[in-house]
């Protein structure tokens, strides 16, 4: 439960044995309001005892146990004397600590299956039915469970799908429960944090500000703090909770590379400026980056030259600022860059050979700016996934349509407009992508769905318009649904909502003459077109 002052003092460990699915495990402990955190596989006993954990869970893996390069965890871990809860190669690890046996199954188990419960006192499987669907991902079984525990469930390939020993409340699943083709997966971590672990339901966004408050505070100190502020969701957020935390120490650049949407200038300085009453230094550099993209056509170097000029603009903003009679609260330096770092971006996966899942992902670094600006990093968000940044924006205060935003591209509409990226080109594009926006929020989509955008084509075709003769452009319109970006299927939204979008297009925007719908998943294609 959360402390008098809001701070969350319940959370569960999770240790990464480089499942594809270990920050799934750790998204479904939150939503069962319990704050959890993922560490490495061989992260020390004695650093995970001084966190004091309510529960711990081993997470799954591609590796064999008995393989000589098998990941293992720190023995200490078994005798911390808290509720431990293995899944798939969590099963495996207890019996090759606890004495039990795995051996390569001569039948594979992948996808779905049906499991049945054979001892319904398992608190694992309270209030469940007794045959559940699950998802299995294993080639390797338990075939001789650990001294001290029992079978309490069974598949038709192993009489040992799920294991406990109920004294110690060590727990093992051979299938996954987090993931979302086991149905009732999230009941079952839910009885272990709560009715295993003890666990309460502490993990509220309020409680977060509290705590996330007390711990900048704590690193900034009377310090002052700087903030690329871009008028993302990441930024945003970031911005306003730095704010309730340091106030007028927080000062935010706001660069207008003359490739935002429309009327986007005018809301980030009304919303933060005038709402929020944050300091902020807007830069109007939009000539500037269209000068540097004159008779740039190729995708690559358009990315690449937006991000060097933004970093240029950035650093000379500092320097004006450095230069101006007061720069900061209490005329001292910046000390600190804030950045929109989600948790998705620290966690390492485990560098395990042959599994293409163990990436080392490390955190984003605006753009990689000079080292000459000596900064430290405060990156108030690095705890938090997506979806919890967003409800941590509504709690913030901050407008509706600004948390709950579709993604929008670093370098703007320049990765929209196939070809030259020119001012003209950009006021097209621009009044087509509010037709969009506002189309898709008034039938009720632009919420339901990942991103919905238009593409300016380098494409002219013959049209007829009144009784002239038109030779125009083409707008390409896309929507995607999608989980993480990584992979996307096309939405099939209504014919007559197609029809409105591209009669307004047509009739509204000057210089086009013609709308496509791109029908392309990803792969093979991708979500933006560049």
């Amino acid at each position: 439960m959360p402390d008098h002052d809001g701070r969350v003092t319940e959370q569960i460990v999770i240790l990464d044995f480089g499942s594809q699915y270990t920050q799934v495990i750790a998204r479904r402990i939150r939503e069962c309001r319990v704050y959890s955190q993922i560490f490495r596989y061989d992260t020390p006993a004695k650093e995970i005892a001084r966190l004091n954990p309510q529960g711990l869970i081993l997470s799954g893996g591609p590796a064999s146990v008995y393989a000589p390069d098998a990941p293992l965890p720190d023995p200490g871990l078994f005798a911390l004397g808290v509720p431990i809860l293995g899944i798939c190669y969590g099963v495996q690890l207890f019996a090759h600590f606890l004495g039990g046996r795995v051996e390569k199954g001569l039948k594979r188990e992948y996808g779905k299956g049906a499991m049945r419960v054979t001892d319904g006192a398992c608190p694992l499987f309270a209030r469940l039915p007794k045959t559940l669907q699950v998802w299995n991902s294993h080639g390797d079984k338990l075939t001789k469970p650990p001294r001290g525990f029992k079978p309490v469930a069974a598949t038709g390939n192993s009489e040992f799908a799920a294991i406990e020993d109920r004294g110690r409340k060590f727990f093992g699943l051979q299938f996954h429960p987090e993931v979302a083709h086991t149905p009732c997966g999230k009941e079952i971590l839910g009885n272990f944090v709560h009715a295993i672990c003890g666990c309460g339901k502490s993990w509220t966004m309020r409680g977060y500000i509290h705590q996330a408050v007390e711990e900048i505070r704590a690193q900034v100190g009377a310090d002052n703090v700087i903030l690329g502020l871009s008028g993302g969701v990441d930024s945003s957020v970031a911005a306003a909770l730095l704010h309730q935390a340091v106030g007028d120490q927080l000062t935010c650049i706001f660069v207008n590379n003359g490739l935002l949407r429309a009327r986007e200038p005018e809301t980030v300085r009304e919303v933060f400026g005038r709402h929020f009453h944050i300091r902020l230094k807007y830069v109007d550099a939009s000539q500037r980056f269209l000068a540097k993209l004159r008779g740039v056509t190729d995708p690559e170097r358009k990315r690449k030259i937006i991000g060097r000029e933004f970093i240029s603009v950035f650093n000379d903003a500092v320097i004006e600022l450095k230069k101006s009679r007061r720069p900061a609260v209490g005329n001292r330096p910046f000390k600190f860059l804030a950045q929109g770092t989600l948790y998705p971006d620290v966690i390492e996966s485990v560098p395990i050979a042959g599994n293409p899942a163990a990436l080392i992902k490390s955190h984003h670094n605006v753009g990689g700016l000079p080292k000459k600006m000596k900064f430290e990093l405060v990156e108030p968000l690095r705890r938090l996934f997506k979806d919890e940044v967003r409800e941590l924006g509504l709690e913030l205060g901050l407008p509706r349509e600004m948390v709950l935003r579709q993604p929008f591209p670093g370098p703007g509409l320049a990765v929209r407009i196939l070809g030259e990226v020119t001012p003209s080109r950009c006021a097209v594009l621009r009044k087509a992508d509010t037709i969009v926006v506002e189309e898709m929020k008034a039938s009720g989509w632009y919420y339901k769905i990942w991103q919905s955008f238009a593409v300016l084509l380098p494409v002219r075709s013959v049209g007829v318009m009144g009784d002239e003769r038109t030779y125009d452009y083409t707008i390409a319109l896309r929507a995607v649904e999608s989980q993480d970006g990584m992979t996307a299927d096309w939405v099939k939204l209504p014919y007559a909502l197609l029809e409105k979008l591209a009669g307004r297009i047509v009739n509204e925007v000057q210089g086009v003459n013609r709308c496509v719908f791109d029908i392309t998943s990803k792969p093979p294609g991708t979500i933006e077109w560049e």
